[in-house]
């Protein structure tokens, strides 16, 4: 018993995300170090004490492998915590989670993912997982690995074209789920029979998108750091073309595009700063007139507030107009007035440089299809 207690406390595979290793006859609460788990919760009402009119919420949050969470509803006589090893109903059997909130912050999860309490029939926590229940677990999460590379083999053999990205076991050792990413519609009826006379398991074929696939295996990102996607970030919206183009960037796909093949998405993170920062900004499109030429819009510095500009027939050298100015000129140009030259507005000259034949540049729409 003691050897087997030693297994459990020390067995890396039982952290599935977490940044300290669960144990059985601890709350574990360490195991949800802030900043260090993807699926983390913050408890915002933790230190706050419910009336004594009011029963505590009887939903509890609860994670499972990778960015897989769902809710589930216990008893009043149950006293879970954050980090306890619970036992939950699945279809079939019993599948084994981590208990990642509980109390009112669930209310506002539910809210938040918009499901509705009143109606959703929620499954059941069965109890708090027991040593023997623990034991299997430990055993099927130990299997998942080599079942995939498996799984990759015999649908190699099949010819079928798909990748095989994940497995997950259920908790009783009765189900695996295979994730798989297809840039078609597989048939892979062949593939689950074998699977499941090769495994003696049920099977759940999942398909997911290449976002998701690189959330799984993970990665390092050109920033240098892991990434987002397979540390914290959950949910995926969508990235388009113009929130690089918003953002002034350089519209090349090698450095735009993230380890899964689209657009990255970092693009998000700040689109709506640069969004509000241009609302101070004259049109771009307007073309400003002067007694020495007409000018076109070429670049700007959304943070400097600064618009380069180029007259019509010399295009290779830009002038820096602060915005201020640029709505100058444009005020006098609706009047019918003609400044002498934009050099008279401008805070610096740069020369234009060209890329020959488009090097390194590519058609970003199709990041759109």
């Amino acid at each position: 018993m003691d050897k087997n207690q030693d297994d459990i406390d020390t067995n890396p595979f039982l952290s599935r995300g977490c940044s300290h290793h669960i144990k059985i006859y601890q709350k574990n609460e360490s195991a949800f170090s802030h900043g260090m788990c993807k699926l983390d919760v913050y408890d915002w009402l933790k230190n706050i004490t419910l009336p004594e009119s009011k029963a505590l919420f009887d939903c509890v949050e609860i994670r499972f492998k990778n960015n897989r969470k769902d809710f589930f509803r216990i008893t009043p006589d149950m006293d879970l915590h954050i980090g306890d090893i619970v036992a939950v109903e699945a279809s079939p059997g019993h599948d084994i989670g981590i208990i990642s909130a509980t109390g009112d912050v669930v209310r506002f999860q539910l809210k938040r993912r918009g499901i509705n309490y009143n109606t959703k029939d929620f499954k059941k926590v069965y109890r708090k997982a027991r040593t023997t229940d623990i034991e299997k677990w430990i055993t099927s999460v130990e299997k998942e690995n080599p079942t995939m590379y498996k799984a990759r083999e015999i649908a190699a053999k099949l010819n079928l074209k798909m990748k095989i990205n994940d497995v997950e076991y259920q908790g009783d050792d009765t189900k695996a789920i295979f994730y798989y990413t297809a840039d078609e519609r597989i048939d892979f009826r062949e593939l689950i029979k074998l699977l499941a006379d090769d495994f003696k398991t049920r099977i759940e074929m999942r398909q997911i998108g290449v976002r998701q696939e690189a959330s799984r295996l993970g990665g390092l990102g050109s920033c240098g750091r892991e990434l987002c996607c397979c540390t914290w970030l959950t949910n995926f919206n969508s990235v388009t073309t113009n929130a690089a183009r918003v953002q002034q960037l350089s519209l090349n796909p090698q450095k735009l595009a993230g380890q899964c093949g689209k657009l990255k998405c970092c693009l998000n993170y700040e689109y709506a700063t640069y969004q509000d920062a241009l609302k101070e900004f004259p049109n771009s499109d307007i073309v400003l007139k002067t007694k020495k030429g007409e000018a076109n819009h070429q670049k700007t510095d959304i943070f400097k507030k600064i618009m380069w500009y180029a007259y019509l027939n010399d295009q290779s050298n830009m002038l820096a107009i602060p915005i201020d100015k640029v709505a100058e000129i444009v005020s006098k140009n609706a009047k019918g007035i003609l400044p002498d030259k934009l050099e008279d507005f401008a805070m610096t000259k740069e020369q234009k440089t060209e890329f020959e034949n488009g090097v390194g540049q590519d058609d970003l729409n199709r990041f759109d299809k």
